[in-house]
């Protein structure tokens, strides 16, 4: 079992970070241009139970991935979980804390990989390291969008 996590303070309340996250386009802001991501299906929001399936695509490989909301407690936090895709687990905690007038936004995952110790070793390395990339564009890209008159 690998873990991740990314923290960054958000220069905007919790409620307008919260609600900024319950957006039905939130995944297509958020998602960096590589791998490429299109939603194939949606079924609800954040909310425990809402689905969506996604299909990756890096270069000439398609990867589908379906995950589902299993937690959701508002302005403070919502977890989606792989139902199918390319890990054997995979769980996402999306944490909110209110900083004074600022928020704490925590991403954090936990999650294993097919193939074995010695595959998870050298793959969760780079997998590591997409997810760095992935979770500082997605910071980045809410701090953008809590600027005044953009969300």
């Amino acid at each position: 079992m690998l873990t991740f996590a990314h923290s960054s303070l958000i220069d905007a309340p919790i409620n307008k970070v919260f609600a900024f996250h319950e957006r039905e386009d939130v995944l297509q802001i958020l998602s960096p241009p590589f791998p490429r991501i299109q939603i194939l299906e949606r079924m609800g929001g954040i909310q425990v139970g809402s689905r969506v399936t996604l299909q990756l695509q890096a270069g000439p490989i398609k990867t589908r991935w379906v995950a589902q909301h299993t937690e959701f407690i508002q302005d403070r936090l919502f977890v989606d979980e792989q139902v199918s895709g390319p890990f054997r687990s995979w769980v996402h905690r999306h944490q909110f804390e209110s900083v004074g007038k600022q928020t704490r936004l925590t991403d954090s995952v936990t999650f294993s990989m097919y193939g074995g110790k010695v595959l998870e070793a050298v793959a969760g390395r780079f997998v590591l390291s997409q997810l760095r990339k992935t979770f500082a564009y997605r910071h980045d890209a809410t701090r953008k969008m809590m600027l005044p008159g953009k969300s």
